[in-house]
Formats: C-alpha cells, structure tokens, sequence
C-alpha cells in the first residue's frame, strides 16, 4: 500500500519532467555535440594559453585529429595575434574610473599547407565592461577571470568558423 503511494506522489513530477523535455525538444534545442571540420588532420603551433585551449578543444570536440606540423597536415589554424586592452569606459563625478572596457582581440587563419585556405585572415573581438572601486586586488582577479572568460568564449568563436569553412584554392 505504501508503494502505491509513493508512485502517486510522484506521479506530477513525473508528468512536469515529461512536459519539460517535450517543450524542450520542440523547441529545436539539443546538445552542441562533436563539430564536424572540412578536413581530418589539424596543426595548431601556438604555445600560448589561447593555443593550448584550441588544442584540448580540437581533440575532443571535433572530428579532426591534432597533428603536428611536421607531419604534413590536412590544415593549419595560425594564431596571427592576441590583444588584450583595457579601455576606460566611464568616470564619476570626480574625474575617476568608475568602468573599464576589456577588448580581447584575436587575428587568425586556418589554411592548407599544400594550397588553399580555408579561412582567411580574420580577426575576432570581444569585449566587456567591468566596474572599477579602491579594492584594487580582488579587481585584478576579477579581471583575470573575464579574460580566461573570454580567451573560451573565442576558443568557440573560432570552431564555429572552422567547421564553416570551405577550402578555396587559389587561382
């Protein structure tokens, strides 16, 4: 009898769950899953830290494999350059910084090393707005923590460009 019970006491959040998922799954919403890429072998030659969050993301979320470059790959993504700015974006009453702009700016190509390119040189923007105060030290974090932020926000930026591309060769 107590059985009995318990499974009519779960019985609405069972209904809810199920109510839930067919919303969720009409929607069109699904999980990102593994990006397929124009080509099966990559070289990423970047030691830096945005290089080596590219790396770990090509070997587990896409279908290409990670080579180095000496090893004739199918394609090369270059990291051209990386900025970091910190731009003042407004003042207080008293002439002092009440918020900073952070830019993080990444120029990139992604092509074959035997001709083509698959994306040409291209640059990639980010931008954020923090609140500045006296309390200088948890800032700095804070901070760092919007760059590491958005250093995995590009990382994605740049996979999406990637499993877009098409190779052109040249003419």
């Amino acid at each position: 009898m107590e059985r009995r019970g318990w499974a009519l006491a779960a019985l609405p959040r069972l209904l809810l769950a199920l109510v839930a998922a067919i919303a969720v799954s009409g929607c069109g919403f699904h999980l990102r899953g593994e990006a397929t890429l124009p080509f099966s072998t990559i070289s990423v030659p970047a030691e830096t830290p945005l290089g080596v969050e590219l790396q770990r993301n090509i070997a587990a979320a896409t279908n290409a494999k990670l080579v180095p470059p000496d090893e004739s790959p199918d394609a090369v993504l270059a990291i051209l350059g990386e900025t970091r700015e910190k731009l003042i974006l407004s003042l207080n009453a008293q002439g002092r910084v009440r918020e900073y702009e952070l830019r993080y700016m990444v120029a990139f190509r992604a092509y074959a090393p035997k001709g083509g390119e698959y994306v040409p040189s291209n640059r990639i923007v980010l931008t954020r707005a923090i609140t500045f105060n006296d309390q200088v030290l948890a800032k700095e974090s804070e901070e760092e923590l919007l760059y590491a932020e958005m250093r995995s926000d590009m990382v994605q930026l740049i996979l999406r460009r990637l499993a877009v591309a098409r190779l052109v060769k040249p003419e």
